[in-house]
């Protein structure tokens, strides 16, 4: 689940009930709306290095 903190955007993992992953300055539209839809993991995956990727 993806969640609006102070400065962006950051994942939810309810299962280990801590923040995952990175902080998201702007919100990945295609990102959000796995998390927060289907939750496939191989997209979600994918997704993620593609944002990280575009970070650096």
């Amino acid at each position: 689940m993806a969640r609006g903190v102070e400065g962006g955007y950051r994942i939810w993992d309810n299962r280990a009930r801590r923040w995952w992953g990175d902080l998201y300055e702007l919100c990945p539209d295609e990102l959000l709306n796995e998390l927060n839809g289907a939750r496939d993991y191989t997209k979600i995956t994918a997704l993620l290095r593609k944002y990280r990727a575009q970070k650096r």
